[in-house]
């Protein structure tokens, strides 16, 4: 079992440092026109005419501002730049405020729709650019961006807040964020990264508005979204939080779990981080029973209904299992949860990172044959989900001494022995 830790460690860092975030770097930053191109094939076939969404370009400004933050590299800086400025070029909205939803490849906006799911992460990556930073103006801008989701999108009425709006915060009929999805009022999905996103935010920014707000977002989440029956999340919600549907997201389930402990964790308050604690283990626990693969290692996408589960294993899922896993063998120090994530590992590094091409496939079936007809890069692809599980699972290992300010060092060679919250 140590032989397998050490070799995650490593193999972790060789991913990150090596794969990840050199591929981003190396093959989609527009020097021309700016940004990150918005589309790859599996075999890197680049679309440099694609249109670019605020999602990709937001999660990319979080990603390299936490690569510099944690290693303090100038080409981390360079691409957290890149992206900030695009970011104000090409989806900041100085008319009515937020962000627009999608550009064309030279950065004129063609969707201003009002995603709030999407200035949620907005808010994620301008936070996250200023721990790394400094940058007031990406503080203001986050602040900004925070003040139009209460003031729009929040439901004074049922609690929570609305998915989208018109380029104006005029109601729509569309709210979907995607076409799989069912056009709802209300979503799991937009409220878990504005928790998110809120977390974030309240690192740097100790707005007694804020806290409320955040505190909020966890209480609602336990007593509406979670299923206290099943300790699954509820995806689609009418206005008065009636369910829409019995779809189970298990990748959401055990990024959720995390995410939740991470908010509590923020707040500092003893008695929100217990509560929260107890429910990400039923939650983890539950995704174990149902979703984890006992034979090959890795979550399952979901389950559509009790008898019909999606075996196929997307990219995102395998790392916020990572993340997930191990978040609950620091907390709980319970042997049950570190053989998951130690087969999960195996299963992403043998089969989900592409070891000729670069980064990570988008999905692949049960034993890990890929979907090579899947973008590498499109709107949705991107490195924040897997990078992230990299420095989660690093900063718990013990292998990277995080501060909040500054910049932290990388020691190899440790395993792992001291879980850092």
């Amino acid at each position: 079992m140590q032989q397998r830790i050490t070799a995650m460690i490593e193999q972790v860092k060789t991913d990150l440092e090596d794969n990840i975030l050199p591929f981003w770097m190396k093959y989609m930053t527009d020097k021309e026109q700016g940004g990150y191109y918005g589309y790859a094939t599996s075999s890197l076939e680049i679309d440099k005419t694609a249109p670019k969404s605020s999602i990709l370009n937001s999660r990319i400004l979080w990603t390299y501002s936490t690569a510099y933050r944690v290693y303090g590299l100038e080409a981390y800086r360079r691409a957290a730049d890149h992206a900030f400025v695009f970011m104000k070029k090409a989806f900041w909205d100085p008319f009515n405020s937020g962000l627009f939803w999608m550009a064309d490849y030279r950065g004129n906006p063609i969707d201003k729709k009002k995603q709030i799911y999407n200035i949620a992460f907005g808010i994620y990556g301008l936070s996250e650019y200023y721990r790394a930073f400094g940058s007031q103006e990406s503080l203001d801008m986050a602040i900004s961006l925070y003040d139009v989701i209460e003031r729009y999108s929040l439901d004074p009425v049922h609690g929570g807040y609305t998915d989208a709006f018109s380029e104006q915060w005029e109601k729509i009929i569309d709210m979907r964020l995607s076409q799989k999805d069912i056009n709802a009022v209300k979503t799991m999905n937009t409220h878990l990264h504005i928790l998110e996103a809120y977390t974030n935010l309240y690192r740097v920014w100790k707005n007694d508005g804020l806290k409320s707000k955040l505190q909020g977002l966890i209480k609602l989440t336990l007593e509406k979204i979670i299923d206290p029956d099943t300790n699954h999340f509820r995806l689609f919600f009418t206005e008065e939080w009636q369910s829409l549907s019995p779809v189970v997201s298990y990748g959401h389930d055990i990024e959720g779990s995390w995410l939740l402990c991470e908010a509590a964790e923020v707040l500092e308050m003893p008695s929100i981080i217990s509560k929260v604690q107890d429910i990400a283990v039923k939650m983890v626990d539950a995704v174990l029973e149902e979703g984890y693969d006992k034979v090959y290692g890795g979550i399952y996408n979901e389950a559509l209904s009790a008898a019909q589960i999606d075996f196929r294993k997307e990219w995102w899922p395998q790392a916020e299992a990572i993340a997930g896993l191990a978040n609950l063998w620091c907390l709980t120090g319970a042997d049950k949860y570190l053989e998951p994530m130690l087969k999960t590992w195996e299963f992403i590094y043998k089969y989900v990172i592409d070891h000729q091409d670069g980064e990570w496939f988008s999905c692949v079936s049960r034993n890990g044959i890929p979907d090579e007809t899947l973008a590498k890069v499109e709107p949705w692809k991107c490195p924040y989900h897997n990078s992230r599980a990299m420095f989660e699972f690093l900063r718990r290992a013990g292998n990277v001494d995080r501060k909040e300010t500054g910049t932290a060092v990388i020691t190899p060679g440790k395993v792992i022995s001291v879980c850092v919250s």
